[in-house]
């Protein structure tokens, strides 16, 4: 795919359609996996033989159910999509590979993968889906000759129980990798190291640009952190990623989670940086203004300011993500920005060409193609209305007076239900169908018993 020149050069680990016939020809590959990125930003698809890949789903595409955009996270079918239900017939959606994201899966023996764009069978894009819920806000940025770069931090805990024995369990009484505060330790991750090498060498095989791996807080925490690109390419690596790490876990016999907040102590984050460059190249966000903004930086923060509430469901989008705000937790409470402060939602780092802004809200369970949709939108509002930038916060953001995120998926969702801004970018149809999502959480939740419950109820109450 060409996005008006932005996608960087071919890394290693890439593939070409020429390349991948050859590998076929010689019998080094023999599998290709379609896959798409659904609502909770897992990937779903489906292994192809590869003779059949080139021969059929490279010319003609191929096809998937398109309750794939209407299920919740344990893939029940639940009513109010417009797209898909019973009276509809469950019907397909066609899945057409995008070639430039083809490439090697070290992890598999004789396996590439190609993510695809869903299109309906009639013809069209699906608007709902989250890679063109952010391909309609790059298409936005590019006509004003803009470009966002992007990289994710996504923090996960490593257990030495595997997947099978986790879900046996209850997930509950699981062994962490480590059983104390690894943060930035040395001896802590070297416990680790023959996992965490091999997630970091199997992700450059596939086409990632890795920087480091480093211990968190948490017991068994860890975190991978690899270079920024263009925003669709983090995105993408970003979903494979994370499937690949629970994938090469389970290969080592253990299992990992992303999930924003395991339990009491600290949660996963995942910090997304954002920057803008022109079309062709050059730094925009860098300029003469205080603390060397330029006018459009001082616009696109300002607007993340201004849509940050409305917009957290995209940022948070699970009942568990909203566990992780708490004070004095290194996840945010308050709505401010501040030059290197953690412990404001939006923490502006570095200067010059690599100013840009950290948006602290997300989880590990973010989707983020819909994450960084929503940060171009809330910056785009801010451009496009020339929004003036508040003075930056000083001090401990966690005692302040500030508005706060939201503190619950259900008030997430009523946020973005008012939000005009959510409604002017991304379309009613996708507002419709991602409330519809958040409100059977919400249901399902409210539904449920709990085991605070039954430890605080059945004897004692």
């Amino acid at each position: 795919m060409a996005r008006k020149g932005v996608r960087m050069t071919t890394a290693p680990g890439m593939l070409t359609l020429d390349a991948l016939r050859e590998l076929v020809d010689t019998g080094a590959v023999d599998t290709v996996l379609v896959a798409m990125t659904d609502m909770q930003g897992r990937l779903q698809g489906k292994r192809c033989a590869a003779r059949y890949f080139l021969n059929e789903v490279v010319p003609h595409a191929t096809e998937a159910c398109n309750y794939l955009l209407a299920v919740d996270v344990e893939m029940n079918t639940v009513d109010g999509y417009e797209m898909s239900s019973w009276d509809r017939g469950y019907g397909d959606f066609v899945l057409r590979p995008d070639l430039a994201t083809l490439r090697h899966l070290p992890w598999h023996e004789g396996t590439v993968l190609v993510l695809a764009d869903l299109e309906w069978v009639q013809g069209g894009v699906v608007p709902p889906s989250p890679r063109q819920v952010l391909k309609r806000q790059l298409d936005r940025l590019a006509d004003r000759g803009l470009a966002a770069y992007v990289g994710t931090e996504l923090e996960f805990i490593v257990f030495n129980d595997t997947y099978e024995q986790a879900w046996q369990a209850g997930y509950r009484g699981l062994t962490p990798a480590n059983q104390y505060n690894v943060d930035y330790s040395m001896l802590g991750t070297a416990r680790l190291e023959p996992l965490l090498r091999r997630i970091r060498n199997d992700m450059t095989g596939a086409g990632m640009y890795v920087e480091s791996a480093k211990g968190e807080c948490n017991p068994g925490q860890h975190e991978i952190a690899f270079r920024y690109t263009d925003a669709l390419s983090t995105c993408d690596n970003h979903s494979i990623y994370k499937t690949g790490a629970k994938e090469i876990a389970a290969q080592a016999g253990k299992s990992l989670t992303f999930m924003a907040k395991y339990n009491e102590r600290e949660g996963n984050s995942c910090h997304i940086h954002i920057s803008l460059r022109s079309t062709g190249g050059e730094p925009v966000l860098a300029g003469d203004g205080p603390g060397g903004f330029s006018t459009l930086m001082e616009h696109f923060l300002a607007g993340q300011l201004a849509c940050l509430r409305e917009l957290t469901y995209f940022f948070a989008p699970n009942i568990n993500s909203y566990k992780r705000f708490a004070k004095g937790s290194f996840a945010p409470t308050a709505v401010a920005w501040g030059t290197d402060n953690r412990t404001c939602a939006l923490r502006v780092v570095g200067h010059g060409d690599s100013l840009r802004v950290e948006n602290r809200v997300p989880g590990g369970d973010v989707n983020p193609y819909l994450a960084v949709a929503a940060l171009v939108a809330a910056g785009l509002h801010g451009i496009e209305n020339e929004l003036p930038l508040e003075a930056e916060f000083v001090g401990n953001a966690y005692g302040s007076a500030k508005p706060t995120v939201p503190a619950t998926l259900r008030e997430a969702a009523d946020l973005l239900a008012d939000s005009k801004v959510a409604r002017a970018a991304f379309g009613e149809d996708v507002i419709r169908h991602y409330l519809n999502a958040a409100r059977i959480e919400v249901a399902a939740f409210d539904a449920a018993v709990t085991d605070w419950e039954r430890v605080r109820g059945f004897e004692r109450l």
